[in-house]
Order: C-alpha cells, then structure tokens, then sequence
C-alpha cells in the first residue's frame, strides 16, 4: 500500500500525476459528482489491466506502454481545451457556473477515462511486476498496491479541486484557466510522447 501510494505521488513519475491533472482541471468542489464520475472510471480501467498484467494475463512491451502513458495525457489535455474554448460565455452567468451550459460528465468523458486507466495500468504494472520478482501470491500485495494507488490519487484530485474552488472565488475565469493548464499539461506530454517514441 506505501509502494502504490508513494508511486503516484512521485514527481519523478509525474505523468501519471499529470492524466489527474488534465482529468480534473475544469472542476470545483460543487462538482464533486462529475469528479467521481471520472475518477471512478479510470480506477476500474487502470485497476482492470494492474491485476491482468501483473498477473501476465495480457502482456505490451514496456516501450509501448511507456509511449502511450503520454499520449493519453496529450488527448485528455486537448480534449479539455476543447470544451471550454466550446462554451458560449453568458454574460450574466456567475464565472462559477459558466461550465453548466454543457454537460460536466458525459459517456465521452467517463468512457476517456476507462480507456486511458486501461493504458496506465500497464503502467503500474510493470512497476509492480519489478518489484514483486518471483512471489508466489500475488492477490493481497496487488490489491494492497492499488489501494496505496486510490489514496495518492485522491490527494491529487482534493488539490486539484481546491485550487479551482479558490480560483472560482477570487473570480478566476474558468475558462481561460483550464486553457492555460491545459495547454501547459499539453505541450509536457507531446514532449515525452517524442521522447518515449518506440524506435
């Protein structure tokens, strides 16, 4: 469980901290359902291939999973500035509420989400794989890690919401500021995405 939850807060594997980030930048704390909505979905993606690719059930060079970790961030990000460049601003809206003239949560969104938890479960699992070797049983320290793995991710998404809920507050526009972080998570990705590029 402390493997799994030092692993996701890592700064040195911060593009999995990075797909929270993207995955989150347009919420506040009063959208609370549409942020478990998300992150619901990306748990059961990423916890779907952990316990499969742990268990050598599915198998995908390393090199690969490594490439398309960045890529999902890259899409996710890109996808979020999508939205908000998308919204009609209404000029007697409350800039709190200006994202509920569409939808916070969609099948689009959450179906996003399982897919690219799927890829990031590679990820995890080739981590978890390496430092499990040989062990005959690996039941309780694989749902162990991936516990220690929802604990970091909370942290991730309750700061996230923070920011944005004091941002709202000091009259922030949300639009702008899911562009700006957006565009800053994207051209990360589209970095290590070239740099991972399997040759």
């Amino acid at each position: 469980m402390r493997l799994g939850f030092e692993h996701i807060l890592d700064l040195r594997g911060y593009d999995h901290i990075l797909f929270v980030v993207a995955l989150t930048i347009p919420y506040a704390v009063r959208e609370w359902r549409a942020v478990l909505v998300q992150v619901t979905a990306f748990t059961v993606g990423h916890s779907v291939t952990l316990a499969l690719a742990t268990t050598r059930v599915v198998r995908l060079p390393t090199s690969w999973v490594e490439f398309l970790i960045p890529v999902t961030i890259l899409v996710t990000a890109l996808v979020q500035i999508a939205r908000a460049r998308a919204l009609v601003p209404d000029a007697a809206a409350d800039p709190a509420t200006e994202f509920r003239s569409a939808p916070l949560s969609s099948p689009t969104t959450w179906g996003l989400a399982f897919g690219f938890g799927l890829v990031h479960g590679l990820g995890f699992s080739n981590f978890l794989r390496a430092l499990l070797g040989a062990e005959a049983s690996l039941l309780v320290p694989l749902a162990s890690f991936n516990v220690g793995l929802e604990l970091g991710q909370l942290i991730i998404v309750a700061l996230m919401l923070f920011v944005a809920t004091v941002g709202l507050h000091l009259g922030v526009d949300r639009r702008r500021r899911v562009v700006a972080v957006a565009s800053v998570v994207a051209v990360v990705s589209l970095v290590l995405s070239i740099l991972r590029l399997p040759m």
